[in-house]
């Protein structure tokens, strides 16, 4: 199974709340819902399609899959919207209990347990375990190893500071540019992959 990270980011490599208004405030960040402007149906829209169509699961952090959660369950009817509420998803969260996974189809990985289950789950058969938002994790995802394939669409906006996916532990990853396309926006869908150290 590869590791599919999934995300909107800006020019300076900020991939906080680009949902909506409240979505996460952390740090003071004052510019929820920065992506909306660029998004489009065939270009960024059909980079989620094709993500989701390869995908055997989701995997969120806890407070993405905590705002996931509250939002698709009500958008049943839209093709997109009930395949992301019947697809299995997995959280990784030490503080969320069963009785939290409110979302259908969805396991909870403890958080202290969750790069040893990752790989094991990347080393099963199947299609795509997609990330979508979940900075704290990329990151670990990234630092450890573990990340097969990096869908960045990279939005031409600068917003000054924000969480961010890539790791600070000084390691060095090399990636190439597999595929690219650019939307009438200007957003520049980015797909990398890991290249393996010799």
């Amino acid at each position: 199974m590869r590791i599919v990270i999934t995300e909107f980011i800006s020019l300076d490599g900020v991939v906080q709340a680009p949902g909506g208004q409240g979505e996460d405030d952390d740090g003071g960040f004052a510019h929820g819902g920065w992506s909306h402007p660029f998004f489009d149906p065939e270009v960024v829209g059909g980079s989620f399609t094709e993500a989701m169509e390869n995908a055997e699961a989701l995997l969120f952090g806890r407070r993405t899959w905590q705002t996931m959660a509250a939002a698709w369950p009500d958008r049943a009817g839209d093709p997109f919207a009930d395949r992301m509420n019947s697809i299995p998803k997995y959280v990784v969260s030490q503080t969320l209990g069963e009785g939290d996974l409110t979302w259908n189809n969805t396991t909870r990985i403890a958080g202290d347990k969750a790069v040893a289950r990752l790989r094991e789950l990347r080393e099963t058969e199947g299609g795509d375990l997609v990330v979508m938002g979940s900075p704290t994790l990329v990151r670990t995802l990234l630092s450890e190893g573990l990340v097969d394939e990096l869908r960045l669409m990279v939005m031409p906006v600068l917003l000054g500071g924000g969480k961010s996916i890539f790791p600070t532990d000084g390691g060095l990853h090399t990636l190439e540019l597999v595929s690219t396309a650019i939307s009438p926006a200007g957003v520049h869908v980015c797909t990398y992959r890991p290249i393996a150290k010799s």
